[in-house]
């Protein structure tokens, strides 16, 4: 690959695959935040006029790595049009117009697509129906690119992200630690902690392949949130700080999270010859490198 476009570039997971492209290949990035510190910024990526100008202007690309999306998962559930112009309409833009160009398209999804009643991990087959909104436009994304551009793309489906950028639940569990005696975490959802640093090399090989579909992407292993937080300050060195488990009921939220949503990844793992790390090492690797 020579030439890729990297969207939300500025972001915690699209800057981690700036700094991990291939020797060789050109990247640009874009993204929405007029600020924001990439090639091409403030480009709507739900505005068919614009995605076609930027492929004009700084094309032709190999291939599309679409990270860019609306996150704000409680905030979805009052702001829903604006939710799916992100999650679901930019990726309809994106995915015609890499359709119309030949060019290959890797997008990041999320465990939100599933309801979480499950008690093994999610194959890439497994039934979707998410209960929140930011999950269903996510969804709503994928379909939209598998429809309109399934001969040359993958989804990739991953969950809970932290990397040395943005905020994340390690650093938030980090910073209250600073100020906090006691601290209480919910231990009745269970998923797998993934770091970017893992995630990144990942789906650069995605974007290298010719294999289309769906792909789940996280590290292996599973924890509930009160578990990660406890590895977390146990890498860290915390001491003197009482953490005890609670329920999501504890902590009310206006959207629904999956109670469980671990991921089967074996198929991603088949195509490049190796699995993401346990989350365990995944975790002490990034507080290493980042302390």
């Amino acid at each position: 690959m020579k030439r890729v476009l990297v969207t939300g570039a500025s972001g915690m997971l699209g800057s981690q695959l700036l700094l991990d492209a291939p020797a060789g290949c050109t990247t640009i990035g874009t993204d929405l935040r007029p600020d924001a510190p990439v090639t091409v910024p403030g480009v709507d990526l739900a505005d068919p006029l614009a995605v076609s100008g930027l492929f004009d202007s700084h094309g032709p690309f190999d291939a599309v790595l679409h990270c860019a999306a609306w996150t704000a998962v409680d905030l979805a559930e009052e702001k829903v049009a604006e939710a799916r112009r992100a999650n679901a309409t930019a990726c309809a833009v994106l995915a015609a117009e890499c359709a119309r160009r030949g060019t290959r398209l890797v997008a990041v999804s999320t465990d939100f697509v599933f309801d979480g009643t499950a008690s093994t991990p999610y194959t890439v087959n497994a039934p979707t129906n998410p209960v929140s909104v930011y999950g269903l436009t996510k969804l709503e994304g994928e379909q939209a690119i598998l429809s309109l551009h399934g001969a040359n793309s993958a989804i990739a489906r991953t969950q809970w992200l932290y990397g040395p950028r943005g905020r994340h639940f390690p650093g938030t569990m980090l910073q209250l630690a600073k100020d906090k005696k006691q601290l209480k975490v919910v231990h009745d959802q269970v998923g797998s902690p993934t770091s970017t640093l893992e995630l990144s090399p990942a789906l650069w090989d995605l974007a290298r392949s010719t294999e289309c579909g769906v792909f789940h992407a996280a590290c292996e292993g599973q924890a509930s949130w009160f578990e990660f937080a406890c590895e977390t300050f146990h890498l860290a060195g915390v001491q003197g700080l009482e953490v005890t488990p609670c329920t999501t009921a504890d902590f009310p939220r206006p959207a629904r999270r999956p109670a469980y949503s671990t991921l089967d990844c074996s198929r991603l793992t088949k195509l490049r010859g190796k699995p993401l790390q346990h989350w365990r090492d995944a975790l002490a690797t990034y507080l290493k490198e980042t302390n």
